[in-house]
């Protein structure tokens, strides 16, 4: 005789998210049903659930409870099992005083880091229960997101890397609750640090006038002049490629910053041209980079950090 199916493990944290929104039931509990263990066990053991169902988050005039649910093992030979199945344990995963709701419509529910951004908002709640877009149900647990910092330099504005990471962790289902931080370099503020009376910049998108300066545009070959590159590496390689000579140069490169580096960087260089770079606790992009280098740098640092999640 064939053993059951073995019964999945009750997950733990951090960042316990339910992959499919689907196995979130909500329970709407009488009034005489308290939110502890003991009761909603009483409550929930024997009743049928859908197959799909793995967590109930249980609601009533007290508060919210969030618990994992056991359900009659599927038979080896079904293994998607019927339709419902009963009830045959709980562990209750946080308790009213853990828990929390949040409405917002604006809010997908499918994507990690916009439900940890979502219990951001609800400090000191272990787990955050979010009725959000299209009004489906999906909480976290434990919420504690990768912290990214995002380097580059403004202009052009919005600085392009911080803005594409969003866009991209906004229809993500498959990365971890991630955090990001910007910290940009002001091209008219580090300027101002080394005064001038004439700048040439890389590129007219990459800054505009400085005050009390004149500007000029490296990428219009302009005719040389007295001037200081506001710039790295690749625009002093062009530089002297177009006329045969090194210039006082002001780094700005967001890969050489100085400082100590965060735990946890997302930033460009001008010496890669089509591929992602990347070391312990750092990757970088092309300075023309294209979604799909920003998206395979996230999933190269959520990677180094684990285990940091994992879809229940």
């Amino acid at each position: 005789m064939s053993a059951p199916a073995p019964v999945p493990a009750v997950p733990t944290g951090p960042n316990v998210v339910p992959g499919r929104y689907r196995g979130v039931s909500v329970a709407a509990l009488p009034p005489d049903v308290g939110l502890d263990a003991a009761s909603l066990r009483a409550y929930f053991v024997g009743r049928d659930a859908y197959r799909r169902t793995r967590f109930v988050v249980a609601r009533s005039a007290a508060g919210l409870a969030v618990l994992h649910v056991e359900k009659v093992p599927n038979p080896p030979d079904d293994p998607d099992g019927p339709l419902f199945a009963p009830i045959v344990g709980t562990t209750l995963l946080a308790g009213p005083d853990e828990c929390a709701w949040v409405h917002d419509p604006e809010v997908d529910t499918a994507i990690p880091s916009a439900l940890a951004a979502a219990a951001a908002t609800v400090p000191g709640a272990r787990a955050v229960v979010v009725q959000g877009r299209y009004e489906h149900v999906n909480f976290i647990l434990d919420a504690r997101p990768l912290r990214i910092v995002v380097r580059e330099v403004v202009p052009p504005e919005p600085a392009k890397l911080f803005d594409q990471a969003q866009r991209l962790l906004a229809i993500t289902e498959d990365l971890p609750p991630i955090e990001l931080v910007s910290e940009l370099t002001d091209l008219g503020a580090l300027a101002a640090e080394h005064p001038a009376q004439h700048y040439l910049l890389p590129c007219r998108g990459s800054g505009s006038d400085v005050e009390g300066a004149q500007v000029s545009y490296l990428d219009e070959h302009p005719p040389q002049a007295d001037w200081t590159l506001l710039g790295c590496t690749r625009s002093q390689q062009i530089h002297e490629w177009f006329y045969g000579t090194e210039v006082p140069v002001v780094d700005f490169c967001p890969k050489r910053a100085p400082g100590p580096r965060p735990p946890v960087l997302l930033t460009k260089c001008c010496m890669q041209e089509e591929h992602t770079d990347s070391g312990p606790g750092w990757a970088t992009v092309p300075w023309g980079s294209s979604l799909e280098h920003v998206r395979e740098a996230l999933r190269t640092l959520a990677a180094q950090q684990e285990p940091v999640w994992a879809p229940v």
